[in-house]
């Protein structure tokens, strides 16, 4: 792995999160109503084509933000329906992020046993 993929990482994915900050800092939008737009406009930008160039690009700076589990949702339903036809839509997107919701799962419930939580005083 070429030293430049890791920069092209870093500096793509700060710009995206440093983007949203501005957003969350400076808008009267909740940070829900933030978060889903993410992945409405990840899932809208591969659809149209835009967001494949930009992952083959930063790798994991572009996949590991919300843009990249719209990406991902939009990526496993193009992939059912081309397989399955219409109940490709149904089932595409779970199955394109299966591993990032099987993570949330399993690392949430770890540290929710984990976790020693106080009340702020």
């Amino acid at each position: 792995m070429n030293w430049m993929e890791y920069v092209n990482a870093f500096w793509v994915g700060g710009a995206i999160c440093a983007v949203c900050q501005v957003f969350i800092d400076k808008t009267k939008l909740t940070p829900a109503r933030i978060l889903v737009s993410l992945v409405v406009i990840g899932v809208f930008l591969q659809a149209i084509g835009v967001y494949q160039p930009l992952v083959d690009y930063a790798g994991a700076g572009a996949t590991v933000p919300l843009l990249g589990f719209g990406y991902s949702l939009a990526k496993g339903v193009a992939k059912a329906v081309a397989e399955s036809g219409l109940l490709g839509v149904f089932t595409g997107g779970v199955t394109g992020a299966a591993g990032g919701i099987a993570a949330a799962i399993v690392f949430g419930c770890l540290f929710a046993l984990l976790a020693k939580p106080k009340s702020k005083s």
